[in-house]
């Protein structure tokens, strides 16, 4: 993805947008983007950031290619209980919703404007009891990430399907990626399959090596202790 180049911060901060392939090594395939002038847009985009008009993409490891027919998506307490389960043909058939957010992430980047189509995340919990107060999201291949449960209700996440009215390419994330654009895009899981209703913060896999618990772009909260 992209970002600025200069020093050691940015190496860590660009490892925070990139999944890690199976076995937890990451396996560094491209790159591909290069440092870009930081443009002065008080109050568009949080300190810090550039915008572009691009969608950076980078990839560690291969990108998980999950076939429709045996792609699903459940909700579990914290025994690992089901609570609530969806084939994609189900999950298709949810109230699905329009919305037009702007994206921040980690290594710098902000892009304006962008719109998905997705199941937010009020639908997949309504029904459910729970007294979580915390939320793991699990994704392809064995990736995780946190929250408190605030943070997924009241119109704030979806799990997105479609990015600018196309299919979500497997890149960007597809056949579905969690969206939580109020927070680093690093917490927006690519390949999500699920979450898990925790009593209890559980960090997540780039939170447990360091970077910041919450990720609050408008606060600059990319390391533990910003």
């Amino acid at each position: 993805m992209a970002g600025e180049t200069d020093g050691v911060a940015f190496e860590g901060a660009l490892e925070m947008c990139l999944h890690f392939s199976l076995g937890g090594e990451l396996a560094f395939i491209s790159r591909g983007f290069h440092g870009r002038p930081r443009q002065s847009d008080a109050g568009l985009i949080p300190p810090g950031q550039y915008l572009t008009n691009d969608f950076p993409v980078l990839t560690a490891g291969q990108t998980p290619r999950v076939p429709l027919d045996t792609w699903d998506f459940k909700i579990v307490d914290q025994s690992g209980a089901q609570l609530a389960h969806w084939t994609w043909d189900e999950f298709q058939a949810l109230p699905r919703e329009d919305t037009i957010v702007d994206i921040s992430c980690v290594t710098k980047w902000t892009k304006l404007g962008t719109r998905w189509t997705g199941v937010s995340l009020d639908v997949l919990l309504t029904g459910i009891e729970s007294d979580a107060e915390y939320v793991l999201a699990f994704a392809e291949p064995d990736y995780t990430t946190n929250f408190p449960i605030a943070d997924l209700r009241g119109g704030k996440a979806w799990v997105a399907f479609q990015f600018d009215g196309q299919d979500l390419a497997p890149e960007h994330g597809g056949p579905a990626r969690l969206l939580v654009p109020h927070l680093y895009f690093w917490k927006s899981a690519k390949w999500v399959r699920g979450l898990k209703l925790l009593d209890h913060d559980q960090p997540g896999f780039w939170e447990s090596l360091g970077y910041n618990n919450y990720g609050d772009p408008w606060r600059e909260q990319r390391y533990q202790g910003d």
